[in-house]
Formats: C-alpha cells, sequence, structure tokens
C-alpha cells in the first residue's frame, strides 16, 4: 500500500478546521500522513489541531508566509509516494484518498489525479451544485480556460512530478527546493500556474475521475476584494507563462484565458450575489474575446444572463428563479456525474 501524505495550510480557519481534520481521519485509505502546516495563523486553529491525538498527525510550524509556502514546507517534509492537497476550510468524502490511490495505481502515465467538487456554503450545508469539469486530455488550453482542476482540495500528485518541476531559490536566508511558485503576488492563482508548470515542462498526464469527491465551501466574506485579487493574480500568472509558453502561442492564450477568467469571476460573482461586479466581469469576458460566446455559448449566455437577472431584478423574485434553476442544474450535474462514475 502506498502512502499518502495529506498537506492542510492552516490560517485563521478555527471555525472550520476540525471538521476539515475529521474528514481526513475518516478516509477510508488509511496509509496516510497528515502534515498540518501553521503558517503563521493567529487564532485558535492550531490549538484545535492539536486537539486531535492520532500518531499520523505532524504539525509544523513556520512564519506566515502564504499558501504556497505552506505547500512547499509541506512537501519538503512529505515522507508518502503520493501527495493530496486540502484547503483547511473544505471537506472530503471517506472515499476519496481510496479511489485515487486505486486511480494512480492503475494509470502509470497520470501524475496528477483530480477530482469533481460539492459545493457547501459556510455552515456546511450542501448547496446542491457541482463543479463539473473535463477529465481526461487536459491541455494548457484547458487550464488556462476551463480549470479542470477546480480547487486545491483536489488533486493528488505522485511525489515524482514535484521532482521533475522543482527549482531552487533563497528566499528565506537559505537555498531551498521549490514547487509551488512562492510569489504572494500570485495568490490565489499559484494552483494553476503549478499546473500549468506541470502541463508544459513534463510527460506526466493530468487526469481526473468523475465523482465529487471533495466538498468546497463558498464563503462570502469579503468577495469584492477576493474577486479583484483573484484577477490581478491572474494576471500575474499570465506574466510568469511567458517564461515556459512560446511566444507565438502566448499572445492569442492570453487574451482567450483572461477571458475565460473574467467570465468564470463573473459566475462567481452570482454565486455571491454581488450583480454589479457580475455584469462588469461578464461585459469585460465579452469585449476581451468575443468568440468565447462560439465557443461555450450555453455557459456564457447563461453567466450573462444570471448576472443581468441578479442586477436588474427584485431579490425576491431573483432568488425564486434563481432556486428552480440550481435545482435544475443540481439535478442535470448529479446524472452526469452517476453516468460517468458508472461508466468508469
Amino acid at each position: 500500500m502506498k502512502k499518502v501524505s495529506v498537506i492542510i495550510p492552516v490560517y485563521k480557519v478555527e471555525k472550520y478546521v476540525a471538521a476539515t481534520v475529521e474528514s481526513v481521519l475518516a478516509q477510508t485509505y488509511k496509509n496516510f500522513e497528515l502534515l498540518i502546516i501553521d503558517d503563521g495563523s493567529p487564532d485558535r486553529s492550531i490549538e484545535i489541531c492539536q486537539q486531535f491525538t492520532d500518531n499520523r498527525i505532524k504539525i509544523i510550524r513556520q512564519e506566515n508566509r502564504g499558501v504556497a509556502a505552506a505547500r512547499n514546507v509541506g512537501i519538503r517534509h512529505a515522507e508518502g509516494e503520493y501527495l493530496a492537497f486540502l484547503d483547511a476550510d473544505d471537506l472530503w468524502v471517506p472515499e476519496k484518498l481510496e479511489k485515487h490511490v486505486e486511480h494512480l495505481d492503475n494509470s502509470p502515465a497520470v501524475g496528477v489525479s483530480f477530482c469533481r467538487s460539492s459545493f457547501i456554503n459556510e455552515t456546511g450545508k450542501p448547496l446542491g451544485i457541482y463543479q463539473i469539469t473535463k477529465l481526461k486530455e487536459i491541455t494548457p488550453l484547458d487550464l488556462l480556460c476551463r480549470t479542470p482542476i477546480g480547487n486545491g482540495s483536489v488533486p493528488v500528485i505522485r511525489r515524482e512530478v514535484f521532482e521533475n518541476i522543482a527549482f531552487q531559490d533563497n528566499l528565506y536566508g537559505v537555498v531551498e527546493n521549490f514547487y509551488f511558485d512562492d510569489d504572494r503576488q500570485l495568490h490565489p492563482s499559484e494552483d494553476v500556474e503549478c499546473w500549468l508548470r506541470i502541463a508544459m515542462k513534463t510527460k506526466w498526464l493530468i487526469e481526473g475521475i468523475p465523482e465529487a469527491l471533495t466538498l468546497y465551501r463558498v464563503n462570502s466574506q469579503g468577495f469584492s476584494a477576493q474577486l479583484v485579487k483573484k484577477l490581478n493574480s491572474w494576471e500575474r500568472m499570465l506574466e510568469k507563462a511567458h517564461a515556459y509558453i512560446p511566444p507565438a502561442s502566448m499572445t492569442e492564450l492570453e487574451k482567450i484565458a483572461m477571458a475565460y477568467q473574467l467570465r468564470h469571476l463573473a459566475r462567481r460573482a452570482v454565486t455571491l450575489e454581488a450583480g454589479s461586479t457580475a455584469v462588469e466581469f461578464v461585459q469585460r469576458s465579452l469585449s476581451t474575446h468575443w468568440r468565447i460566446l462560439l465557443e461555450e455559448p450555453r455557459r456564457t449566455i447563461i453567466t450573462l444572463a444570471a448576472a443581468y437577472f441578479l442586477w436588474l431584478m427584485p431579490r425576491s423574485l431573483y432568488n425564486q428563479i434563481q432556486s428552480v434553476a440550481l435545482k435544475i442544474t443540481g439535478a442535470s450535474q448529479r446524472r452526469r456525474i452517476q453516468q460517468e462514475a458508472s461508466v468508469n
């Protein structure tokens, strides 16, 4: 049985971290270590983690340097052949690790195994909708436009993948190996930058399994600033991609990637009920690359309609329409997940 190193960066998550740790300890696959990286958290988060007595848990402390730095510390300390990442406010279903280990064991060319996600609210209640992503033949364009690895709590990755993309730097007074780019301006797009580097600089395949094995928490706190920060970090990520994507490809790719990211942010703004922000982002998406309407007409039109409905309609009427739409969407997504899971 291969050992899995589970890495959880922890910073200001005292409301959620106990449930997150419990979801790891409840895994049906038992051969893992749990590396909790204290990123200089000022609240009770680590005190809560210390209450767990499982001997598979190790707590590693660092000064506050951000999630990429915390993951890098976890990778350096990891003993497992497979490395799994979990954000400290998200949850896993019990079969999560078991299914990814099986996937990687049976697919020697796959370096990154990911899954789909089910959305939950701040209190952990299911929202009834899912992150439905492409699962196979993942290209750099997919990573930049459709983010199939939908969040930082879904991937399980072979150790060799990180060895293949490691680079050395002296950021904190000593030369160390880095895997995620430890540039604070890159947060929260350091995930996609890493996946893109894997796709461009290694031969490992990135492949998903159809089940929704991660519960992704939608947190509305400070959403306006978060969306703007995400856009700024995306621009920073595209700047860095110039280093390993040929210039001839990058010029057109950059425009397309920005349009899809703006549409994604518009959808997030709709989820967070920020109507004017959603309208602004979807308009910018279309003006950046209008062909997104032809490439993905259904998703783009739905995003456009939702943004304007939210902005213009009375909230009570919008909420009624939204409730019906979410039920229809959720049912359709569940059917798709079940069908694709049965095929596999």
